[in-house]
């Protein structure tokens, strides 16, 4: 590999001011500078990231930290994340913690020293079991969750208000007995969907014991309430999943019992994944737009990185809308 000490001996400068210029230092005379440039591109010379880092004191990185990578939440996501920062000339670098405290903040310990900032989706959407985040000292915005007491930047969205949108429409397409899917027990997001649902369900039809079927956010949850379905000794009419990944396949289940999803049995989900679009029937859904929350939370993290004050844009509340497809009406919309 080239080192900047032989582009420096081509340019006839010193190994500082070789750095200096191609650091984009405005010390260095415009001569200088093109004359160092010149012999880098002559010798194909590609600067050591790491010794760049220690220079500009700038890793040109930002560090995101996901409870996991699989699925197309989190796909579209980082797509959004990475259409932000790939503008701004940063890189990503990927953490999973699959869920867990510790690993999460093992993640963040291993990112310290490599990435100039955090973009950070805590355990189970709950911003509190992240700890004291003053002692990370490191700029950071927080994925789909808020903190407890306002010290640190966040964009989220409105899931109350998403989850009582769709079990609405649910009602309104003439649904009474409309069972929920529940996410994990201890996550943020689930419960603020069951308690919208919950909330519609009592205020409109005077349900206070309605039917809620235990889930995790995976596929697999989706396909055990297909089954608890089918073999049902219970009246419904609607199925609100908690997510889409769960709504898909108890779509895909019920479809292959006969039953006909749109007509027989009205089915809805919440996130608006690509997948939803796609299927048979298309799934109606809560669109909380997945792609809009990675971007907007990586926009404010570059504001905070040029040393921008947030002030009262420290907070952002995504408000969700609903997207009515075939699941729900029997027919395309």
């Amino acid at each position: 590999m080239v080192t900047i000490r032989e582009v420096a001996k081509a340019a006839g400068v010193s190994v500082a001011t070789a750095s200096r210029a191609l650091n984009g230092l405005s010390i260095v005379t415009a001569e200088t500078r093109a004359r160092i440039e010149a012999a880098a591109a002559e010798l194909n010379y590609v600067p050591h990231s790491g010794a760049r880092s220690l220079t500009r004191r700038k890793t040109d990185a930002i560090g995101v930290i996901l409870p996991d990578l699989f699925g197309e939440f989190f796909s579209e996501m980082i797509r959004g994340i990475d259409m932000a920062v790939h503008g701004a000339g940063k890189h990503l670098l990927l953490g999973n913690m699959h869920g867990s405290t510790e690993e999460t903040v093992l993640a963040i310990k291993s990112m310290r020293g490599r990435v100039d900032g955090l973009l950070v989706m805590p355990p189970n959407s709950r911003a509190e079991s992240l700890g004291d985040t003053a002692t990370w000292q490191i700029p950071t915005v927080l994925l789909n969750a808020q903190p407890q007491n306002g010290d640190i930047p966040f964009v989220s969205v409105d899931n109350y208000s998403g989850a009582r949108m769709v079990t609405e429409h649910l009602i309104e397409r003439g649904a009474r007995k409309i069972v929920h899917i529940s996410g994990p027990a201890s996550n943020r997001d689930a419960s603020e969907r069951m308690q919208g649902y919950r909330d519609v369900l009592r205020e409109r039809l005077g349900d206070t014991h309605p039917i809620i079927l235990p889930g995790n956010f995976r596929e697999d949850a989706g396909r055990n309430a297909a089954q608890l379905l089918l073999n049902r000794d219970f009246a419904f009419e609607a199925v609100f999943a908690a997510n889409d990944m769960m709504a898909v396949d108890l779509i895909a289940e019920l479809t292959r019992a006969g039953v006909r999803v749109g007509r027989d049995v009205l089915v809805a989900g919440f996130d608006d994944i690509p997948l939803a679009r796609y299927i048979s029937p298309q799934l109606t859904t809560v669109h909380s737009d997945i792609t809009r929350l990675g971007s907007s939370a990586a926009m404010m993290l570059l504001r905070l990185l040029s040393g921008e004050e947030l002030g009262t844009d420290a907070g952002i509340t995504i408000s969700p809308t609903l997207a009515v497809r075939a699941s729900t009406t029997g027919a395309s919309v």
